[in-house]
C-alpha cells in the first residue's frame, strides 16, 4: 500500500493519502510517494487561528503570505463580514490556499470601516442574521459582536443580545470583543453563556480581572486571548494566571493594524505564553484542539481521518523578548521557528506579502523594517540562484558531422 506522503521521525510515523491522515504509528512502511524526516522537530496538526481578520474591509489581509512560514492552516474570520457582505469572504475562502472558516458579524456591514457598525441598530438584523448562517453553514461557525463605546454607541449591550439571539436560533457559539465602556465588563459577561467567548480576554483596557470574569468562566465561557493591536497585556494575563484562569484559545486578532507589529503571527504569539509560564503543551492546545472544539472546526488533532494539515518546527532554545500591545516586554525561553506547513497533503509554497494599505498607521521604525525587507528580498531574487558548479547542460550540443 502507497502513501501519498509519510512522515518519519524515531517516535512516530504519520502517513497521508487523499488529503487525509491515513496512519499514525512507529516504523510504518516506508512505501510512500515522498518522505519527510522529520525527527527532532515539533510536529503539530495545522494551527488553528480563532480570531483573525482575512476579509475585505478597513481591517483585512491575505492570509496566504503569512500561513506558509507560520503553520497556521485554518483561520477563523471573526466578524469582518456581515449579512451585506458575505460574497467578499466568500471570495477570500474560495481562492485561499488554507482554510478560511468565520464568525458572522451581527452587523450586517461588518468591518468595512473601523468601528462604529454597531451604532445603528437596523443593521443588527435577527433574522437576517440567522438566515445568512443558515444559507452559508460551511462557512459561519459563530457569531462575532465587538462591544466598546466606539462601536455601539449608545445601544449598551443590545447588540450582543441580538447576536445571542441569532446564535441561539442557530445552534452557535458567540464571540465577544471587550474594550473600552461602556458598557461595562460585567453588563458584557452577565450574558454570555457556557461556550461562548470572550476575546481579547487579557485586555489592558478593559482589564477582565474582578469576579464576573471568573463567574464567567467558571459555568464554562470560554476565554480568547485575541492579541490584537490593543488586546492583550502581559500583566493582565499573568494576574489571571495567578488567579487560576486560562486562556482557552490563544489567538493573534491578526488584522492589517497587527500584522507589522505587535502580534506579528501566532508561534511569536504562543511564545508570549511561554514568556509567562504556560507548558507548550497547553500553548498547543490552545491553538489546535480547543479552537476546532470551541467552534466546530474540521483538524486540530493528528488522529487517523483527520486532514493532513501539518505544521513543523524547530524548537530553539534561545531567548527571545516579546512585547504586548502596550509596550510591555517579557522574555520567552525559546523561539518556535516554523520549517515547514501542509494543508490537506499540500506544501504551503513562498508567497510574498502585499504591502500595508495606505490607510494603516506605522511607525518609522515600522516602514524602515518594510523598506529594509523589501531591498533584502530584491537583493535575494536578482542574485542568480547558483553558480556553474550548480548547473548541468540541458540540451548537450552534438558533434557536427564531418564532410
Amino acid at each position: 500500500m502507497t502513501w501519498d506522503l509519510l512522515f518519519t521521525s524515531d517516535e512516530q510515523d504519520i502517513a497521508v493519502r487523499d488529503g487525509l491522515i491515513a496512519a499514525v504509528g512507529p516504523d510504518l512502511p516506508r512505501d510512500a510517494r515522498r518522505t519527510v524526516d522529520v525527527t527532532g522537530r515539533l510536529v503539530t496538526p495545522g494551527l488553528i487561528d480563532a480570531h483573525t481578520h482575512v476579509g475585505p474591509g478597513y481591517w483585512g489581509i491575505d492570509p496566504d503570505p503569512v500561513a506558509w512560514y507560520s503553520g497556521v492552516t485554518t483561520w477563523v474570520d471573526a466578524g469582518s463580514a456581515g449579512a451585506y457582505t458575505v460574497a467578499g469572504l466568500r471570495h477570500v475562502a474560495r481562492t485561499a490556499t488554507v482554510r478560511v472558516h468565520a464568525l458572522l458579524n451581527i452587523s450586517a456591514v461588518g468591518l468595512a470601516g473601523r468601528t462604529g457598525e454597531s451604532r445603528d441598530l437596523a443593521n443588527c438584523d435577527v433574522p437576517l442574521a440567522i438566515d445568512t448562517i443558515q444559507a452559508n453553514r460551511d462557512l459561519f461557525h459563530g457569531v462575532k459582536v465587538r462591544i466598546d463605546s466606539e462601536t455601539v454607541g449608545d445601544n449598551g449591550v443590545e447588540p450582543l443580545r441580538r447576536g445571542l439571539a441569532a446564535a441561539e436560533a442557530c445552534g452557535v457559539p458567540v464571540m465577544a470583543h471587550i474594550g473600552t465602556a461602556p458598557p461595562t465588563l460585567d453588563e458584557v459577561l452577565d450574558l454570555m453563556r457556557p461556550g461562548d467567548l470572550v476575546t481579547h480576554c487579557a485586555s489592558g483596557i478593559a482589564t477582565p480581572l474582578g469576579p464576573a470574569v471568573r463567574a464567567a468562566a467558571g459555568r464554562g465561557v470560554l476565554l480568547d486571548l485575541g492579541h490584537g493591536s490593543g488586546g492583550f497585556a502581559f500583566d493582565v494575563l499573568e494576574a489571571q494566571l495567578d488567579a487560576g484562569l486560562r486562556p482557552f484559545t490563544v489567538s493573534t486578532d491578526l488584522h492589517a493594524r497587527s500584522l507589522h507589529g505587535p502580534v506579528f503571527d501566532l508561534p511569536t504569539t504562543m511564545a508570549k505564553l511561554l514568556a509567562v509560564g504556560v507548558p507548550l503543551a497547553e500553548v498547543v492546545d490552545a491553538v489546535t484542539a480547543h479552537p476546532a472544539r470551541a467552534l466546530g472546526l474540521p483538524g486540530g488533532s493528528l488522529t487517523v481521518g483527520a486532514p493532513a494539515d501539518l505544521a513543523i518546527f524547530s524548537v530553539r532554545a534561545e531567548p527571545i523578548r516579546l512585547v504586548d500591545a502596550h509596550r510591555q516586554v517579557r522574555t520567552s525561553p525559546a523561539r518556535l521557528v516554523n520549517e515547514a506547513t501542509w494543508v490537506g497533503g499540500r506544501l504551503l509554497t513562498p508567497r510574498l506579502p502585499a504591502p500595508p494599505a495606505p490607510w494603516i498607521p506605522l511607525t518609522e521604525s515600522q516602514h524602515a523594517a518594510l523598506r529594509r525587507r523589501d531591498h533584502d528580498i530584491r537583493a535575494l531574487l536578482t542574485t542568480p540562484l547558483v553558480d556553474v558548479d550548480g548547473l548541468t547542460e540541458q540540451f548537450p550540443r552534438t558533434e557536427p558531422r564531418s564532410s
